[in-house]
């Protein structure tokens, strides 16, 4: 009976610890230091993202992003569907002012968490993701990528919690 009884609450304080480190999980997500809006701006191609059901079939994807005078921002997905040009048209406010690092970006009735999670010097790159490791980009100033940014950014992600083996490429050669 002994035995049962610490058997059980080995399992229960198990339990407990796992459903503890998942729940903290999401929230341990580190972002970006801080962000300077006006610089984030303009356009970024995708160049990987986590294959998600608003994305299928897209190709040649592209966000673009500007200051709205509320101080949100205006975000214009575009990709090509089936060979038809495809975009819709979202906002995002930034939830941490101090970092300008999380955003939630609203497409209708749709919104999701948008944070910042790496950030070139010079902005010619950036990874964002889900702090519940579900959604993931990586994101450039150019439709194409490097090898070794590319491996970096995906040492990157990996250490913070996404699993990368979800990774696709994204078609960006739609002339």
């Amino acid at each position: 009976m002994k035995k049962e009884v610490l058997a059980t609450s080995a399992a229960v304080a198990g339990a407990a610890a796992i459903a503890w480190m998942v729940t903290n999980r999401e929230e341990k997500l580190e972002t970006v230091t801080y962000v300077e809006l006006e610089q984030y701006m303009g356009k970024w191609y995708e160049i990987a993202r986590f294959p998600q059901s608003f994305e299928k079939d897209c190709a040649c994807s592209t966000a673009e992003y500007s200051l709205n005078d509320d101080g949100s921002v205006k975000v214009i997905n575009s990709c090509i569907k089936k060979g038809v040009p495809d975009n819709v048209e979202g906002k995002a406010t930034i939830t941490d002012k101090k970092t300008n690092s999380k955003l939630k970006v609203s497409f209708g009735i749709f919104s999701g968490k948008y944070w910042i999670i790496a950030l070139a010097a010079d902005y010619s790159y950036a990874m964002v993701g889900h702090p519940n490791r579900k959604y993931l980009w990586i994101l450039s100033r150019k439709p194409a990528m490097d090898s070794q940014t590319y491996n970096y950014l995906l040492v990157q992600a990996a250490a913070k919690g996404f699993d990368v083996r979800k990774l696709v490429k994204t078609e960006q050669d739609c002339a």
